[in-house]
């Protein structure tokens, strides 16, 4: 190395014998700089290092040891964004309004509106169909899908919610018959019913409730007559414990027809009848012929003894002989 005034000092590159034995590409440098004579300043070559123009291989993964952080390159190819399908559907429909994109957004959301009509229908009676509230709650999700805006920072599920659940009560209060005051008035009587029941531990009478209501007895024997229409529900409903096979019991199992004849009591009449009419047979001609008249004909003991040419106290003893005879009979065959 020389120096010459203020002349940075080159090297001049001395070809090492240990590098050229172990690196051949090493030996191809140094033969290519010493030919050339150009000034070149090295590194010290690091055994373990791999040289300039050389990719490394990895080294085996020593177990406990930590794994060594890649830099990410600029020449490395981004790896590709996955656009779902919903995503996909939303971006056709909120562009061209596409209807097959519109039912492809329809049947995604179904099972929001299957939840959403579930947790409506745990506070309704047992008349109202979970499938009913479904299809009341598919026309919410229509319409939140075609209101519903992609740049808005509202997740769809959470509008589509309310949009469902608004959907489904607006279509049962306007086919509900009842006014929504009477509804309120049911329910303030049943709140007042359980709030005195668990207080007082047993049933509460019309004044406790009018003075928890702060109503008068009339008025609310006035709500008890509008309650009265509010629940109502199918002849044909299974009754609680019951199901769907042939001859379950329905409610209109338990209703009796009073204009439908009574087997037991037709059959207790014609024996009734059977035993009478030969009891009446046992009878002598003259009582016979004065209850055949009496009940038969409808004429009176004074007509009666007019027919048979005695007077109406003669009449009045032969018929209640004829009906002591008559009720014996009828008590000894009942015996036997």
């Amino acid at each position: 190395m020389t120096t010459t005034g203020g002349a940075v000092p080159t090297l001049r590159p001395t070809p090492s014998t240990t590098c050229r034995e172990t690196d051949p590409t090493m030996t191809a440098l140094h033969d290519d700089l010493a030919e050339t004579g150009a000034p070149v300043a090295l590194r010290a070559y690091r055994p373990g290092t791999a040289p300039a123009g050389v990719i490394p291989q990895q080294r085996p993964a020593v177990e406990g040891a930590a794994a060594p952080s890649v830099p990410p390159t600029d020449t490395a190819p981004a790896a590709p964004v996955e656009v779902s399908a919903v995503d996909a559907a939303w971006t056709r429909f909120t562009a061209t309004h596409c209807p097959d994109a519109r039912e492809e957004l329809i049947l995604h959301y179904v099972p929001l509106v299957t939840a959403v009509a579930g947790r409506i229908g745990m506070r309704l009676p047992s008349t109202v169909e979970h499938a009913d509230l479904v299809s009341y709650g598919v026309f919410g999700l229509i319409d939140a899908i075609e209101k519903y805006r992609t740049d808005r920072a509202v997740r769809f599920e959470s509008y589509a919610s309310s949009r469902i659940r608004g959907a489904i009560i607006d279509e049962l209060r306007a086919m509900d018959w009842v006014p929504r005051s009477v509804r309120t008035k049911a329910r303030a009587v049943d709140r007042a019913y359980g709030e005195l029941e668990a207080l007082l531990h047993r049933a509460p009478t019309e004044a406790e409730v009018a003075q928890r209501l702060e109503l008068p007895v009339g008025e609310l024997r006035a709500v008890y007559s509008q309650l009265a229409s509010v629940n109502i529900a199918a002849l044909d409903e299974m009754l609680a414990g019951s199901d769907d096979r042939p001859g379950a019991a329905t409610l209109a199992d338990t209703l009796g027809d009073r204009r439908a004849d009574d087997p037991a009591g037709s059959v207790e009449a014609q024996e009734t009848k059977y035993l009478l009419s030969r009891a009446i047979e046992c009878l002598g001609e003259r009582e016979r012929l004065v209850v055949v008249l009496y009940y038969y004909e409808s004429m009176t003991l004074a007509e009666i003894g007019r027919v048979l040419g005695v007077t109406e106290s003669r009449i009045s003893q032969i018929h209640t002989a004829a009906m002591g005879r008559l009720r014996t009979r009828l008590l000894d065959a009942e015996r036997a």
